[in-house]
């Protein structure tokens, strides 16, 4: 059973993102504050359920929590900031969107930027040590899988409905193929020997 806060007297939001390490598509993040006595011992770091299993939490975790947000920071932002800067964005919109000001923060990972006035505890591998992180790493990837699927819809050949965007080599292999569509990120190496690819983008 993951920790249900890190002090027990303040209200906390867990938040994470996903798709950092993706070729295409927005990087999301998710806000998630549970209340203090919520358990459940399948909640857990997105990446160890299964997808059955992260949509069978998806309503449980919007039933329960008090407050709740996804939130994306586009391909173009990406570009422009890069990919760590914009996934900071995205997780401070994701706080700013809750319907509740958290007065604290519990980040996943080991780094975070803000100008919001709420103290924050990065933590490395918090997902799988805090109850409110995976549930916000819960919804930020079934979200972003979703998304991915229907924009696989409009741009097929990727197979982005199965690697969400990740460098896959049949990923790789429709860029080669293809060449970059709208929702690649063009700052990223998206072939190892990088071919002519912006003919198409």
């Amino acid at each position: 059973m993951l920790r249900p806060f890190l002090d027990s007297r303040r209200m906390e939001a867990g938040c994470d993102e996903v798709g950092r390490g993706c070729l295409s598509g927005p990087v999301v993040a998710a806000a998630v504050i549970l209340p203090p006595d919520y358990a459940n011992e399948f909640i857990n770091d997105s990446k160890k359920l299964s997808k059955r299993n992260r949509e069978d939490l998806i309503t449980e975790i919007k039933q329960h929590a008090l407050s709740w947000a996804v939130a994306e920071a586009s391909v173009e932002e990406i570009d422009e900031i890069n990919i760590l800067n914009a996934s900071f964005l995205a997780m401070n919109r994701a706080v700013e969107a809750l319907q509740i000001t958290p007065e604290f923060l519990l980040i996943d990972g080991n780094r975070f930027k803000t100008k919001l006035d709420i103290p924050y505890e990065c933590i490395i591998k918090g997902d799988a040590q805090f109850a409110s992180i995976a549930a916000a790493s819960i919804l930020a990837k079934v979200y972003r899988d979703k998304l991915m699927v229907r924009l696989a819809s409009e741009f097929p050949g990727y197979d982005w409905e199965h690697n969400a965007g990740y460098p896959t080599p049949k990923h790789r292999a429709g860029i080669q193929a293809l060449g970059l569509t709208p929702w690649h990120r063009k700052t990223f190496k998206q072939l190892p020997d990088q071919l002519e690819l912006f003919k198409n983008a």
